[in-house]
């Protein structure tokens, strides 16, 4: 046996045993009739697609086959909101005229533009390269989003408070999960999106000096953000009613991975009601704490979710004559 072999049979093992048994000999085979001469290792787009193979009918096996789906309608619903608050907050950024509460050399309120600009530039990139090049530049916003934490202190710079921040990362995490070849409809929705709030800011009232008195971040994203949170809850749901009524179970799955970006949005008010201040804005420690429950919570709603749908059944007892 070929060191090539050897090692294509260890990427092997990403799929169940049973289906290594009956398929396991064909399928490194031919990926060595493919390989090149003195090849020695797998490439990187054979390991790949091993490795998706292997979780995919571990999925089926499961009973979860609509999984991957259901993480691509996620992604993209996660897209279209991360790119949406970016618009949101970009506008945010701009100094509305006549605030003297800003810097004359500093055109915008925080650090944060340059990551809201990225945002938006993903989507742009996802209208017309979606696939790779729109994950990568999803990968790219969500870095310089994580990165703003790090260099706001270095620069002495100040930017978006943390619970602006920690949705739009969960949110470009399940990004991450974009479609290859989504339809034009999808392709064209971010971009839309992101005009429609534009437009929607161009109106001086949302972003008058008088109204927030300087405290942009705080007395905007407060009532913005748990509004975005019922608007992404509600279409997930209503998806996944629609894709049940067909058997489908992706919408289920999309709902559950978007749980917790979904309670990241609502970050506030959930803190909020741990003291009973309902919407308004919540100390620094229940902001935490929350956050911590619904990071916790969350993500281990898909492995219970999982766990739960491997349980076999058991069949019912013979009643005695």
């Amino acid at each position: 046996m070929s060191d090539l072999e050897r090692r294509y049979l260890r990427l092997l093992r990403a799929y169940p045993a049973d289906y290594r048994r009956s398929r396991g000999a064909e399928i490194v085979g031919t990926y060595l009739d493919l390989a090149g001469p003195g090849q020695r290792w797998p490439s990187p787009a054979d390991a790949a697609d091993l490795l998706r193979g292997g979780v995919r009918q571990r999925l089926r096996a499961a009973g979860a086959a609509d999984l991957l789906p259901g993480v691509r309608l996620a992604a993209v619903l996660a897209f279209l909101t991360a790119t949406s608050l970016a618009a949101a907050w970009s506008l945010l950024e701009l100094r509305p005229p006549g605030d003297l509460t800003l810097p004359a050399a500093r055109p915008f309120v925080s650090l944060g533009i340059g990551a809201w600009i990225a945002w938006l530039l993903a989507a742009v990139a996802y209208a017309l390269a979606p696939g790779r090049w729109a994950r990568r530049a999803v990968a790219l916003a969500l870095l310089l989003t994580l990165g703003l934490v790090p260099a706001a202190p270095l620069v002495g710079l100040p930017r978006p408070p943390l619970f602006v921040l920690l949705p739009q990362i969960a949110l470009g995490l399940v990004a991450l999960g974009l479609p290859d070849a989504p339809p034009v409809p999808l392709r064209a929705a971010p971009p839309i999106a992101v005009g429609v709030v534009a437009l929607a800011g161009t109106n001086p009232h949302l972003l008058s000096p008088e109204r927030f008195g300087g405290t942009y971040y705080v007395w905007t994203a407060v009532p913005v953000l748990p509004v975005a949170a019922v608007a992404l809850l509600a279409v997930a749901l209503l998806l996944a009613a629609g894709f049940a009524v067909r058997a489908d179970d992706r919408g289920v799955w999309a709902a559950l991975i978007l749980l917790t970006p979904v309670g990241l949005l609502a970050l506030q008010p959930l803190a909020g009601a741990v003291d009973g201040a309902g919407t308004s804005v919540a100390v620094w420690s229940e902001l935490a704490a929350t956050a911590v429950v619904i990071g916790v919570v969350g993500p281990a709603l898909l492995p219970l979710a999982l766990a739960l749908r491997r349980r076999p059944t058991r069949s019912p007892r013979p009643t005695p004559r």
